[in-house]
């Protein structure tokens, strides 16, 4: 097989990538190198960093944007109780995107396996970069 290097950006405080199999600690390597299956197709993203990751400051690690919020990656989420009957559309709109959201969440966590483990098997090189203006 051949070996294909490839630079990818990560915030500097993220945590090392751990050894495939390990539990997965959010260190972003993954969804940098290339969308999951679920970002390919919702996102219809094919390469590159995947658009729905996302660093989270407070937890010090990287996130996935598609199991925290949904509607922010998939506009049509916020025009679906528009479908709805006006004399319905009042109390069941925000109670249908809620339902929804917490459904596609589960769907996501699932399909990615988020949480169980590492499944990356990218080899991670860190280089030092003098980045001065």
């Amino acid at each position: 097989m051949k070996t294909q290097l490839q630079t990818i950006w990560l915030h500097p405080a993220a945590p090392a990538k751990p050894a495939p199999g390990q539990a997965c600690n959010g260190c972003g390597v993954c969804c940098a190198a290339e969308p999951c299956p679920v970002a390919r197709i919702w996102l219809r993203q094919r390469q590159g960093a995947c658009r729905a990751l996302q660093w989270s400051d407070d937890h010090q690690r990287y996130r996935c944007g598609l199991l925290l919020s949904p509607a922010t990656y998939l506009r049509w989420m916020t025009y679906l109780p528009s479908f709805l009957p006006p004399f319905v559309r009042s109390g069941a709109e925000r109670l249908a995107q809620n339902f929804l959201q917490r459904l596609l969440q589960r769907l996501f966590r699932r399909w990615i396996a988020s949480g169980i483990g590492c499944d990356s098997d990218v080899e991670v090189q860190i280089q030092n970069a003098d980045l001065k203006p």
